[in-house]
């Protein structure tokens, strides 16, 4: 069934009323029509049963017939991911998260960033696209991008740290070390890696450094392969 996004909409509603560009993708696009039946999330875990009662591609009109809660994740996985050169990379990386299973992303420029400004409306929107099309009720949250070393100042309640580098230097595996069900920050370098300077301000803030294997990877790809380590570790338990 076809899951559609309304972050406003709330646990009392009886009916809900999607703006021009949505009602004019159900109407012309998905071809619905009234009587038509489709799923609602809020992003809060609030799943919705409605059915069209008006079908106008200016103001689409659905009933609410029914709702249930589902439950979050049983962990809190944070990945800090510096934006890559290429930016349907990062794009790449955003959507694919959102399908495995991620809580929060934050953009971070590190010292080899060759890219340092982004499209944040752009991101949210194939952050919501991929969390429609995996049939979430949680949509994760998007920060706005910030200096390696402000990142360094925030607050860490909590959470396992991590940083994954690509320097020939003591390193455990990423996967040797998780914990299920624990909140998790995972820091994911540029296309040049963190500088030494950079590795050494992590660890001094409590930062693990860590490997994602063998291999040399992407940026967009280490960050989907410690997302899925993560998610691999919660499956287990």
């Amino acid at each position: 069934m076809q899951l559609f996004y309304n972050p406003n909409i709330l646990d009392s509603e009886k009916q809900v009323t999607f703006d021009k560009e949505e009602s004019k993708h159900i109407v012309r696009v998905l071809r619905m029509k009234e009587g038509d039946c489709f799923k609602i999330t809020n992003g809060k875990g609030l799943i919705f049963e409605a059915e069209i009662i008006s079908a106008q591609p200016k103001e689409c009109i659905a009933q609410i017939l029914s709702q249930e809660i589902l439950e979050p994740m049983k962990y809190h996985l944070h990945l800090a991911v510096a934006p890559t050169k290429l930016n349907d990379r990062y794009e790449w990386f955003l959507e694919k998260a959102t399908e495995i299973g991620i809580s929060e992303i934050t953009p971070l420029i590190c010292d080899h960033s060759e890219r340092k400004t982004i499209k944040l409306e752009r991101y949210e929107k194939i952050i919501q696209s991929a969390m429609k099309q995996s049939l979430k009720a949680y949509i994760p949250t998007l920060n706005e991008v910030i200096s390696f070393t402000d990142f360094m100042n925030s607050e860490f309640p909590k959470t396992m740290k991590f940083i994954a580098h690509c320097e020939n230097t003591d390193k455990k595996s990423l996967k040797s070390l998780l914990t299920p069900k624990k909140n998790i920050t995972i820091l994911i370098g540029p296309e040049g890696d963190f500088s030494p300077e950079e590795i050494q301000l992590a660890k001094k803030n409590g930062f693990s450094p860590v490997t994602l294997g063998e291999s040399r990877l992407r940026t967009e790809t280490a960050a989907i392969v410690a997302c899925h380590s993560v998610a691999f570790v919660n499956e287990l338990n």
